[in-house]
């Protein structure tokens, strides 16, 4: 019967692994087009948290947040904020930024 319990241990371990890894290509994916569509460069992208959530609205999600730097003029660099619930982005904040 324990080994039930190991495998499905194991199951949702790889699951959550490859999970993460489609939430952070979707994060890069939001980042480059904003960058793109804005007219910017697009350095770098690292997940800061990954947490489980719960709310009336949309129920048992995960959210994540990301930091991306970019740059405006070539110059100088920024760094921005993306938070993506589930696999949809949520929120994208970026501060005053040179062009």
């Amino acid at each position: 019967m324990e080994n039930i319990y190991y495998i499905l241990f194991v199951s949702l371990f790889l699951w959550y692994f490859v999970y993460l890894r489609k939430v952070a290509e979707v994060g890069k994916k939001q980042a480059q087009y904003y960058c793109k569509k804005e007219n910017l460069q697009f350095i770098a992208i690292a997940r800061t948290s990954s947490v489980l959530r719960f709310s009336k609205q949309f129920g048992i999600h995960w959210l994540s947040t990301f930091s991306f730097e970019f740059s405006g003029d070539g110059e100088a660099s920024y760094k921005g904020e993306l938070t993506l619930r589930g696999l949809t982005l949520d929120n994208l904040t970026t501060p005053p930024y040179r062009v």
